[in-house]
């Protein structure tokens, strides 16, 4: 698995950077949906 990793890291680090960028977006709007209730 690790080189599955370096090898599409080695191919390109832009996607990888976007996948990152895209969970953690992802993870962001869920935790503010699930706060949304008690501040309402």
């Amino acid at each position: 698995m690790i080189e599955d990793l370096k090898s599409a890291l080695a191919r390109n680090p832009a996607t990888l950077a976007r996948d990152f960028i895209g969970a953690t977006a992802l993870m962001v709007m869920l935790l503010a949906a699930l706060s949304l209730p008690g501040l309402v």
